[in-house]
């Protein structure tokens, strides 16, 4: 196997090309591309994105990135256009062809083909004299002079420009439709990171059981209700069935070192709650619950509403979740 001595500088050298030319993109943002933003808008239809080889993959990407923002797309793969797929293109749409060149022999197939549908034509081109840039309504200009490669072959620079340039035309929808955390995570409604957003309390709690004992509960019901209901955690109510406190193991930990034998026969539950515990309402996201937990160095929370114990969350409640 052939040694490579300076594999850190090559690393190093295609990083900072990739960063020169995403440099060089920001002032390529200009009129034109605020015109391919409103013709996404006004359409009313979908983004169907087209390319070849790796700009089928950036397309696909990009087709990925737009519909979890807000903006319908689907990706049709320039090859596969001519033997059916143009079907799938509707009035109201708007076409989005990537290619570096603009010149390869499918791009000049499918171009014409899509002028036939009458729908709008995106090029997304490093080259603006070809003949997909030619032939488009509008163009999303991905400039990129040199590859990373020392043969300037392999596509990287310009895969990474068009990457960005599609990133950037997602967002600036997603930020003209008024697009809401909560839009997000109704996309988004599996893993951790839907759970983020959409996870409440209220999912969570009756799950568990409820430990409950009265203000004037003796230590030994304390204890047994903390044991069989095996959260560690009991909530103690006045006469009214209000909060009035909890109880934590840790609590009773702390009043057996107290207090001694004979005096442990005396105390009752309102000898040994926690007066103002920290609560949380059902309606309070889980992800709330837990940056309480952790910035207060606990383990579970009351879940309270007008005053009143609905039940408990857990941080192994949200470790089960993925939360954590």
């Amino acid at each position: 196997m052939k040694l490579i001595k300076n594999i850190q500088s090559i690393a190093k050298n295609v990083i900072l090309q990739e960063a020169i030319a995403l440099q060089n993109l920001v002032e390529r943002i200009d009129d034109e591309f605020e015109k391919c933003v409103y013709a996404i808008l006004n359409s009313g239809g979908r983004v169907v994105v087209s390319g070849i080889g790796k700009s089928a993959i950036v397309g696909q990407k990009i087709v990925a990135t737009l519909n979890s923002t807000g903006t319908p797309a689907l990706f049709m793969h320039a090859a596969d256009a001519i033997h059916g797929d143009l079907g799938m293109i509707q009035d109201t749409d708007v076409v989005m062809v990537l290619s570096k060149s603009g010149d390869t022999p499918e791009i000049k197939v499918l171009v014409p083909l899509l002028k036939r549908t009458g729908v709008p034509i995106i090029a997304m081109v490093s080259n603006r004299d070809s003949y997909l840039a030619q032939h488009s309504q509008f163009i999303l200009h991905s400039y990129a002079p040199v590859e990373a490669d020392s043969h300037n072959l392999a596509p990287t620079t310009s895969t990474t420009v068009s990457m960005a340039l599609g990133d950037a035309l997602a967002i600036c929808l997603l930020e003209a439709r008024g697009f809401t955390r909560q839009d997000f995570a109704r996309y988004h409604p599996g893993g951790a990171l839907g759970k983020r957003l959409y996870l409440k309390v209220c999912d969570i709690y009756p799950n568990n059981t409820l430990p409950i004992v009265d203000e004037n509960a003796s230590l030994k019901q304390v204890i047994m209700e903390i044991t069989s209901k095996r959260l560690g955690v009991t909530a103690v109510n006045n006469s009214e069935g209000k909060m009035a406190g909890i109880i934590t193991d840790g609590d009773l930990r702390r009043m057996l070192n107290q207090h001694s034998g004979e005096e442990l026969l005396h105390l009752r539950a309102c000898d040994i709650m926690t007066a103002s515990p920290i609560c949380v309402d059902p309606e309070d996201f889980a992800v709330t619950a837990l940056e309480i937990m952790q910035s207060k160095s606990i383990t579970h929370v009351v879940v309270v509403e007008e005053n009143i114990v609905k039940g408990f969350v857990h941080l192994h409640d949200l470790l089960r979740e993925g939360l954590v």
